[in-house]
């Protein structure tokens, strides 16, 4: 307890430090003359069209002609042009998935931030502006790269973070399998809890220290040792008082869970959203439809880890679960889409290298959307869950000025996107 008393004095010291913005420089005005500019709301391709921007956000959208003074002309006219991309399911803020599960401790909280660094870059560069970072092994390291990034002192997406998981102890959010739990740095088990009151305690932490939303361990995980992606884990209780605190302070929590009972725990206690959904049945299906809850089916990574973790060693608990758990996920992808469940892209980036998480777009389309669909996913669509769909996910007057620019039609060929040209995030260019 002494340590972590210690540790949350030290978070209190720093915060206002880290949260302090400089003095933004002004942002000049582009002009951004599209070949095909994607409407996501009616699916039309217009061309001959305009973006012109105004500080961070898009002033208007007007058929081509000179560019007005003091705009900055880029002619993407060879280019189709979208709104920039969110991925609802990432892990910046962490050392990725391997063979050595010690990785997470040997990587101290300043080392994990460089890190999440480098990974936001790579991410950023990918086409994808902004992203929701759902959960950390080091607790607050997202907190302190959403800063970082917001101040210009790095270059990533937009972040909407989780701060730490809310896990019970030894379960699917906690480093397992490395040294005994209790041995684990403090800043390791922010999130551990027992009972309602401990998670609404544990809750009002996270949002003290900076934290957009929270992840609650509904079930237990693939990536975990000693845990089974179908049995339950957080109880209702316990997330429905995490989940009224989320709702006090404006925001949400969303809950990782595969398992059917726990994804219906986790409806019936409140949370926007479902990470995974993998063994989720037709009552838990029709729950969500009814009470508009998204699915955010990461329904690529199964192949990843299967190669790659059969590959470097993985441990064979892991490559079980994955499994168990890659088919029927897919058939459940597919059974929501025919059904009008919500549903998001989220890719959970970090079990597979990050810069790669277009590479989803195809599962989704393979496995029942169209490409608009899955393209709405990680627009319109995400910016709805985030609660942000005025002024994320679409091209529009107002909306922040987020584009990518990519060769060929992605509603024809949807992997066209991951082969991401050009991006531009807040009228500022990336690449």
């Amino acid at each position: 307890m002494r340590a972590a008393a210690a540790l949350a004095s030290l978070l209190a010291l720093s915060a206002p430090a880290l949260a302090r913005d400089e003095a933004p420089s002004p942002t000049p005005a582009l002009y951004v003359e599209a070949g095909r500019l994607l409407d996501v709301a009616s699916g039309e391709l217009l061309t001959g069209q305009c973006v012109l921007t105004e500080g961070e956000r898009i002033r208007a959208i007007e058929p081509c002609g000179a560019a007005p003074e003091g705009a900055t002309r880029i002619d993407w006219s060879s280019y189709t042009v979208l709104p920039g991309l969110i991925d609802l399911h990432t892990h910046l803020s962490d050392t990725g998935s391997s063979a050595d599960l010690s990785d997470p401790l040997k990587t101290s909280p300043v080392d994990t931030v460089l890190i999440g660094a480098r990974n936001a870059r790579l991410t950023l560069e990918a086409g994808f502006t902004t992203v929701r970072d759902v959960g950390t092994y080091r607790a607050l390291t997202d907190v302190a790269l959403r800063n970082a990034i917001n101040r210009g002192l790095v270059s990533g997406p937009r972040m909407f973070v989780a701060g730490a998981y809310l896990t019970h102890p030894g379960g699917g959010g906690e480093l397992n399998g490395v040294v005994p739990n209790d041995e684990l740095p403090a800043d390791m088990r922010l999130g551990v809890l027992s009972g309602p009151q401990e998670a609404a305690q544990k809750a009002t932490f996270l949002f003290d220290q900076g934290a957009d939303f929270l992840k609650l361990m509904a079930t237990g995980a693939v990536l975990a040792i000693g845990t089974e992606p179908g049995e339950p884990e957080l109880t209702e209780e316990e997330m429905r008082a995490a989940v009224q605190v989320a709702a006090a302070r404006g925001s949400f929590a969303t809950a990782h869970a595969h398992g059917a009972q726990g994804i219906k725990n986790a409806i019936r206690a409140g949370v926007r959203s479902i990470e995974h959904a993998s063994l989720i049945d037709e009552e838990g299906l029709a729950l969500a439809r009814e009470q508009g809850v998204w699915l955010v089916m990461d329904v690529f990574n199964g192949d990843y880890i299967d190669a790659v973790g059969t590959a470097e060693g993985w441990p064979e608990e892991y490559l079980r679960k994955n499994r168990e758990t890659t088919q029927v996920q897919r058939d459940n992808f597919r059974r929501a889409v025919e059904m009008g469940v919500p549903l998001a892209f989220g890719s959970d980036a970090g079990v597979f290298p990050h810069g790669m998480n277009a590479r989803q777009f195809r599962y989704m389309v393979t496995n029942g959307m169209n490409p608009l669909q899955a393209i709405r996913a990680a627009t319109a669509s995400a910016a709805q869950l985030l609660g942000r769909e005025s002024e994320l996910g679409r091209i529009a007057p107002g909306y922040l000025a987020d584009m990518i620019a990519v060769e060929g039609n992605p509603l024809h060929d949807v992997t066209v996107l991951e082969r991401v040209s050009a991006v531009i995030k807040g009228a500022k260019t990336v690449r």
